[in-house]
């Protein structure tokens, strides 16, 4: 027969199995995760200087990016995985500040650029990465940045912008990017790792070079370059060796460009009736420093950016900060 003090150490047996029943729970759920295997993601970023300052509402001022995602099911010997991305963008530029009534106080032109986009990603088996990718798009008014930036402040109850009138004009929007990222390699430990990065931008909007690197410093050890987050090729399928896995990680990105032609701030040369233009600082550094992490089928990111000044007769010439924050989700 069993006296008072067995039912003690019962109720303590069980009552410790329940808690280490939760933990064994909680913990599997993000293994089974993580030993899954999914083909294809959307996300949405959404760049703002909002993100770095509620005062501060310049320049490069709002970026919104609608993606999808998905892995080929082909296999090329020399290739471990090709990825092929849509997106729905919008960028959106204004003066030192949104409010500009007169046409001599724009230091930059209002100007907006919406875009759908189309673009393939090739990793090599030689930890090597090209992304090709074709905008096709529309500057001016017929890019709806009025209506956005009023939207955006009517739902923070900020002041409506003015000054749209003298926004860059009209004109269509053609871009080629290419960007090629070779592995640089990693430390003893697993933890630190840096790759280089350049990009080339060619068309009727942007036309710019960048050459850069990126280095990722690990709180748990890093995934290789093909199965990363880092460098959007964490998608997978029958035909690859990968499977999900579980990361965290910081991102340290300094890159130096040179413009050629940019017309958000020059205008375009297919339609030159915009009232205000200025011209270029073509040598720009730019910085970006963030965190990366993933949880069950989403990651999440958020980055600071700095750039130097892109334009000349800036008001505020001591660069541009805003923030990133992206968020990703798996399907299969």
């Amino acid at each position: 027969m069993l006296k008072k003090n067995d039912f003690t150490s019962v109720d303590l047996y069980l009552c410790f199995m329940k808690k280490n029943l939760l933990l064994l729970t909680f913990f599997n759920v993000f293994w089974i995760f993580s030993q899954q295997k999914f083909s294809k993601e959307i996300s949405f970023i959404n760049d703002n200087d909002l993100y770095v300052s509620v005062v501060r509402d310049r320049y490069y001022t709002n970026g919104m990016f609608l993606n999808y995602r998905y892995l080929s099911e082909t296999k090329k010997e020399f290739v471990e995985k090709k990825i092929f991305q849509w997106q729905i963008g919008h960028k959106m530029y204004t003066p030192n500040r949104p409010n500009v009534t007169s046409i001599d106080e724009h230091d930059r032109p209002f100007a907006g650029y919406l875009y759908g986009n189309f673009g393939i990603t090739n990793v090599y088996k030689t930890n090597k990465i090209l992304t090709t990718s074709i905008d096709i798009g529309v500057i001016g008014e017929n890019a709806f940045s009025k209506e956005i930036q009023d939207f955006i402040h009517k739902l923070y109850g900020f002041k409506l912008g003015t000054g749209w009138e003298y926004q860059i004009k009209n004109a269509f929007g053609i871009n080629f990017r290419a960007e090629y990222i070779s592995y640089i390699g990693k430390d003893s430990s697993g933890m630190y790792d840096v790759s280089w990065v350049n990009t080339v931008n060619f068309g009727t909007v942007f036309t710019d070079i960048s050459t850069g690197l990126y280095s990722r410093i690990g709180l748990k050890p890093l995934q290789k370059l093909a199965n990363s987050i880092a460098f959007k090729t964490n998608l997978n399928n029958e035909n690859t060796n990968d499977v999900r896995e579980i990361e965290s990680f910081l991102v340290i990105k300094p890159t130096v460009s040179y413009a050629f032609y940019d017309a958000t701030i020059q205008g375009s040369f297919l339609n030159a009736g915009s009232l205000v233009t200025k011209e270029l600082i073509p040598m720009v550094f730019n910085l970006e420093i963030g965190i990366k992490f993933t949880a069950n089928r989403f990651h999440f990111g958020y980055i600071f950016n700095y750039n130097t000044s892109q334009s000349e007769d800036l008001r505020y010439t001591y660069g541009n900060k805003f923030g990133t924050i992206a968020i990703h989700y798996l399907l299969h």
